[in-house]
């Protein structure tokens, strides 16, 4: 039972050590290949040296202690920046950028051999980029250009960006300027012009309204009073007779005056004469 025992112990063992060997030797083997993840780009270095060699997405092999290899993601990076900036008339105007930006992939190896990881990338030339940038190109705009122009100053800011970053291997997909507002005394100030035209509209359009109706007033009256000159200069004394003809019902009018009450008689030679007419 003893030797038996002894035996399984020593089979135990062996098992063990085996198991540790596989284990090791596994280890070691890791040491020769490196995985690079998708979206991410390898750079390989030799005793610290960059190689132009890049490697992509996949499995690669690599000498121990020779090779190093520093992974960069080369997907769309986003960024938010807050910039202060002065306008043409100098005006302090405040935007947040929110910057959509990825390491060229060709160019991985050079970036990080001139800049560093992406940490380094994103506070050494992702951030003064956007700040000196914004501040050239307000500085071409009024405080009212950037509000009514606002697509042409995007435009300007993503095209000096994007020159810019090409210089580090960087290109822009895509930049917004989120939010852009001005100091609260340039805030009151136009508030104040505003109200300040608003007024001077209403004042405008009441004198207006007035105006009009000074003019229509001295057109009607105008022309009343040539109405009343034309039926003047046409109103004849033969005119009158013949109206009157023509409303007389065939009775005499009889007035009544006086104590005696006499009956005042018309010309009825007259009537008579311009009713045969």
């Amino acid at each position: 039972m003893a030797i038996e025992s002894s035996r399984k112990s020593r089979t135990d063992g062996y098992v063990v050590v085996r198991v540790l060997v596989i284990l090791l030797i596994l280890l070691i083997c890791t040491k020769f290949f490196v995985i690079v993840e998708a979206g991410d780009r390898g750079v390989l270095m030799q005793f610290g040296q960059v190689q132009d060699r890049i490697l992509s997405e996949g499995l690669h092999f690599v000498i121990p202690l020779r090779d190093t290899v520093e992974k960069l993601s080369v997907r769309v990076q986003n960024q938010e920046i807050s910039a202060e900036a002065s306008t043409k008339d100098l005006q302090d105007v405040y935007s947040d950028v929110a910057l959509n930006w990825h390491i060229l992939p060709e160019e991985t190896n050079l970036i990080f051999q001139q800049v560093g990881n992406q940490e380094a990338i994103v506070d050494r030339i992702i951030n003064p980029a956007v700040e000196e940038v914004l501040k050239a190109v307000m500085a071409q705009y009024t405080a009212e250009e950037i509000i009514t122009r606002r697509g042409e100053v995007k435009r300007n800011v993503d095209e000096s960006l994007s020159d810019r970053l090409s210089t580090y291997h960087i290109a822009v997909d895509d930049i917004s300027l989120v939010h852009v507002h001005f100091s609260e005394r340039f805030r009151s100030a136009v508030e104040a012009k505003q109200i300040a035209e608003q007024e001077a509209k209403r004042a405008g359009f009441i004198a207006q309204k007035a105006l009009n109706e000074a003019e229509a007033k001295v057109n009607l009256a105008r022309g009343e009073a040539e109405a009343q000159q034309l039926l003047k200069e046409n109103l004849t004394i033969e005119l009158l007779q013949r109206q009157a003809i023509d409303r007389w019902n065939g009775q005499l009018p009889l007035i009544m005056g006086g104590e005696n009450n006499k009956l005042f008689e018309l010309e009825l030679q007259e009537l008579m004469k311009y009713s045969q007419r």
